[in-house]
């Protein structure tokens, strides 16, 4: 019976609140719309980072498997002729070696890139010209979805081939099928002999889709004219995701001999992986999400400044209420409780129907940006115990001052 007792008192003091926020019910809405605006904001910030963190994480993994960039930068003995993609140091060689050497790398590809105009029948359109080995594909993840790649022998002989990304293809050619035509860069005309499937975008915007891929050999002859062997980025696979840390300090060990660099020196390349990638990512958007989440605790913490004057107004109303119960056996916990409750009700109403607010937010903001928002269970148990919270903390003064109250003055009280 000792643990029925409070237990009593405690849903005795859940009526009572009840039946005064049913009597004040426009107060009670004004009281819950500030809470409920602070709660919807938290779970709708909530759940637009973790569907924003989930977005990057799959837009850096179609960059590749395993994949490592490697390339050309400048210091203090290269210069401004080490600067990425303008006559660095990398060579396939380069590749060649990393491959034969390091134990956790599966493939090496180079990589060159121009911007170059294409025409086609009377379309005219600029986009990305890459250039590599039939092996690209593979390490980026890439597929065709009709036609074929290039082969071994089109990189021997310089053929004018490509393959088109999905959104060159539809603004060259739209519905009509592609395989086969001719497009023409630059005064050269090639061949194409296939259409990539889609990849999408990548956090920095890139359309991976606007693109022409082609030999790395017809490249430097026919767009771009560079020196045999040069490359812009080598693009190189770790053998397992597990070895891509190991697999980027063979390359830096491997490199550094080649390019007869010190260890204590600052190296004329760059190495650069998903996980630098993604824990970039992460740090912005961290940011941006505290921000966020900063703003919407302001707007939670204005609504929690309203429960608690509105609760003291409720204690003025209510003194001789207050009184009459005292008077008659209540001590001042039950008054505390009684008042307290009141608050923690009016909050948690709030966060439930700030979350249904936010649920259908979330909802519409994934339908209109095309995101898949992530609602966590955990968010909504933060958005729950934050609303008891908030009750609890800017409830407790209204509610000591109630319990504070002069019986016999409470009771003169009109």
């Amino acid at each position: 019976m000792t643990g029925a007792r409070p237990m009593t008192r405690l849903f005795a003091s859940l009526l009572l609140a009840l039946t005064a926020i049913f009597h004040a019910k426009g107060r009670a809405a004004l009281t819950v719309l500030g809470i409920l605006i602070g709660i919807a904001a938290v779970v709708i910030v909530s759940a637009l980072g973790t569907g924003v963190q989930q977005r990057v994480k799959s837009q850096i993994e179609s960059l590749g498997s395993n994949v490592i960039f490697v390339f050309p930068q400048s210091n203090q003995r290269s210069g401004a002729r080490g600067a990425r993609g303008g006559g660095g140091r990398l060579t396939e060689n380069d590749g060649r070696a990393i491959v034969r050497e390091a134990t956790s790398v599966s493939t090496v590809v180079p990589f060159l890139q121009a911007q170059a105009q294409v025409v086609a029948l009377e379309k005219n359109v600029m986009t990305n010209v890459v250039a590599s080995t039939r092996r690209y594909l593979e390490v980026r993840g890439f597929s065709v979805a009709s036609g074929a790649n290039f082969t071994e022998a089109d990189e021997r002989l310089k053929a004018k081939v490509c393959l088109l990304g999905a959104t060159t293809k539809e603004n060259l050619f739209g519905d009509a099928d592609a395989v086969g035509q001719i497009v023409r860069i630059g005064r050269y005309p090639f061949r194409v002999l296939g259409v990539l499937a889609r990849k999408g975008q990548l956090p920095s915007g890139e359309d991976q889709d606007d693109r022409i891929v082609m030999p790395a050999p017809t490249f430097r002859s026919r767009i771009v004219p560079t020196a045999p062997g040069r490359v812009h980025t080598l693009l190189v696979s770790a053998s397992d995701p597990l070895t891509v840390g190991r697999a980027s300090a063979q390359i830096d060990a491997i490199l550094r001999q080649r390019h007869h660099i010190a260890p204590e020196d600052e190296p004329d390349f760059g190495i650069h992986t998903q996980a630098e990638f993604l824990k970039t990512q992460e740090q912005i958007f961290g940011t941006l999400r505290a921000l966020l989440l900063g703003i919407a605790l302001v707007a939670l913490g204005v609504g929690g400044i309203g429960v608690m004057n509105i609760m003291l107004v409720s204690v003025t109303e209510r003194t001789r209420e207050i009184g009459i119960r005292m008077a008659i056996g209540a001590r001042e916990r039950d008054v505390r409780m009684q008042f307290l409750v009141e608050a923690v009700t009016l909050c948690l109403f709030a966060g439930i129907l700030g979350t249904l607010v936010a649920f259908g937010a979330i909802v519409a903001l994934a339908r209109m940006l095309g995101w898949s928002m992530l609602l966590l269970p955990q968010a909504l148990l933060l958005a729950l115990g934050v609303s008891v919270g908030t009750g609890i903390v800017f409830g407790f003064w209204p509610a000591h001052r109630a319990s504070r109250l002069d019986p016999i003055e409470a009771l003169r009280h009109e």
